[in-house]
């Protein structure tokens, strides 16, 4: 018999429907977050090479508008860093935090979501297992202990634990996966902040002392 034949999985009784609707959920939540962390992850050291190149000919409006059109959180805080590339460094490096705070949290949407799921995926398992069991031990009670009924109970338990491991296993890889990812993100935005920091409060804020005042030569 296949595994994926659908009358074994209507043996595996209604805690199955709940799998799968579980597991379609999980499996569009994945994908969602999937693309979002692809699209917001960049190559931080090249966009910051980049902008600090632009900075380096006085072209603040131009590097703005890279940031504008570069999607991610990186972007985003380097963005806030320009904006005040005149303030004083603490009052830069509240600007930075405040858009790192606003830019952050959306990295971690959903993921709670699918660890959720990876967790309760085994308990609705357990349940469908113990509904097989009940199945079986009524039949004993009632007298119509026959092959094909103590059968009955023992498909839906067993593949009930099996339909629950089946999700809660990629569901659980899938969150480490994803978190991996915006821990990998979550150091870029730090890194990207501290260095363009650094360089508008030293090499940036020195060249224009000696150049004159800071404005965009690209206009």
């Amino acid at each position: 018999m296949s595994v994926l034949d659908f009358n074994l999985f209507a043996r595996g009784g209604p805690m199955m429907w709940v799998l799968l609707v579980m597991g379609l959920m999980t499996l569009m939540l994945c994908i969602e977050r999937a693309l979002y962390l692809h699209r917001g992850q960049i190559r931080s050291t090249e966009f910051i090479n980049g902008i600090k190149n632009i900075l380096s000919k006085r072209r603040l409006v131009e590097a703005l508008t890279v940031c504008e059109e570069t999607p991610g959180p990186v972007a985003a805080v380097v963005k806030a860093a320009l904006l005040h590339a005149e303030d004083e460094p603490d009052k830069m490096r509240f600007h930075v935090q405040e858009a790192a705070v606003v830019e952050l949290p959306a990295l971690e949407r959903r993921l709670g979501s699918i660890a959720a799921i990876a967790q309760v995926a085994p308990l609705v398992g357990l349940l469908g297992t113990i509904l097989g069991m009940v199945t079986t031990f009524l039949a004993f009670e009632r007298d119509y202990a026959t092959a094909s009924a103590l059968s009955a109970g023992m498909w839906q338990a067993l593949l009930s634990t099996a339909g629950s491991l089946m999700l809660a296993i990629p569901a659980h890889l899938a969150h480490h996966f994803l978190s991996g990812r915006v821990r990998a993100i979550v150091r870029d935005v730090e890194w990207s902040a501290n260095e363009i920091m650094k360089y508008l409060a030293t090499e940036y804020r020195s060249a224009g002392g000696q150049d004159g005042p800071a404005t965009d030569k690209s206009t």
